[in-house]
């Protein structure tokens, strides 16, 4: 069956619109790709870039997606809450943005797609319009009731995963904890071997504290929990972990080359490395769902919407990487996993 990957256009106001557009203008290339977007916002927002929309984008109908021998691209219409201008947030709109995921998820659950791709969102906004929203994250985790997922970030050739994500940095030295790192450890090493076919990774998990808490003297998490969890789950489970290692050395080359993924503690000790290396191609995966999911690196930009000046490569990098799991996600269940 030809693959059918459903992208969230995200937030109205931001680059979402601008890069799925562009993603649009691209014949897919053995898949369908379902947009999810209000039409008349994409129609508005292609003709302020002087960018026609394709002339074979179709209304989304399920049954007849489901008897197309050939990929095609197609536009599952939510409607706005209000207009949208480009770069001006609105709190009316907030509902919008997670009907737009509500849309995707039912989809996901009935099978009628089979990856998800999600533009960047406003989590500021959504959370002044009274709804808490912590990231795609945590929604997508709620929503189909995982009790642990995982962020992962990858270049290709790096994979840099959280132990925890949206949190202020005060929150996370009581978030490690022995039943945490386990099970977020368990989630990776699992997608690893099923979404990378990587037999046995090798894990670098970084400490926490500067030095790695250098004896005691810069902070006791590595000494308490880190060190005596990573020495039992490798007895118990034979993962392959290294000790707790120091974040400003991990990643030379001579260091990270001997690993296949970095467990980092929070979100800025490991992002700012990934992006850095290649902010354009790097692509946010959450492990632990039961499809794959992809995002882009970045956030809505707002002061890049309806300027012609936004950035789509790390959107089809994340549209490629998506293609890459169903495949491997399909493979898998296919041998029973």
């Amino acid at each position: 069956m030809i693959p059918r990957i459903a992208l969230s256009s995200g937030e109205p106001a931001g680059v979402g619109p601008d890069i799925c557009i562009d993603v649009l203008r691209r014949p897919p290339q053995g898949h369908h790709l379902v947009v999810l977007a209000d039409q008349e916002l994409l129609a508005r927002r292609a003709s302020l870039l002087r960018i026609p929309l394709p002339r074979h984008l179709k209304p989304y109908d399920p049954t007849s997606l489901a008897d197309e021998a050939a990929p095609g691209r197609w536009i599952l219409h939510v409607p706005l809450r209000t207009e949208s201008d480009p770069g001006r947030l609105d709190r009316r709109n907030a509902a919008y943005v997670l009907e737009l995921l509500e849309a995707a998820s039912r989809g996901l659950e009935s099978g009628r797609f089979d990856a998800l791709v999600t533009a960047p969102v406003h989590k500021g906004i959504l959370n002044d319009a009274g709804i808490p929203f912590r990231g795609h994250t945590e929604y997508l985790a709620d929503r189909f009731g995982v009790s642990r997922t995982v962020m992962l970030f990858t270049d290709r050739r790096w994979r840099v995963a959280l132990l925890t994500t949206h949190l202020p940095l005060a929150d996370v030295p009581r978030s490690i904890t022995a039943e945490s790192l386990e099970e977020t450890l368990a989630v990776l090493v699992a997608a690893l071997e099923r979404y990378y076919r990587i037999d046995h990774p090798r894990i670098a998990v970084l400490a926490l504290n500067p030095h790695a808490g250098e004896g005691g003297h810069l902070g006791n998490e590595e000494r308490t929990i880190l060190s005596p969890t990573l020495t039992s789950l490798r007895q118990k489970h034979g993962w392959v972990l290294s000790d707790p290692l120091p974040a400003d050395t991990a990643f030379l080359p001579r260091v990270i080359e001997g690993y296949d993924a970095v467990l980092g503690m929070y979100h800025d000790q490991v992002l700012p490395v990934i992006k850095h290396r290649g902010f354009a191609t790097a692509v946010n995966v959450t492990l632990g769902l039961p499809f794959p999911r992809t995002s882009v690196d970045h956030g809505t930009a707002l002061e890049h919407a309806g300027r012609g000046t936004a950035e789509s490569s790390n959107l089809h990098a994340a549209l490629h990487h998506a293609l890459e799991l169903v495949g491997a996600h399909g493979q898998a269940r296919t041998r029973g996993a």
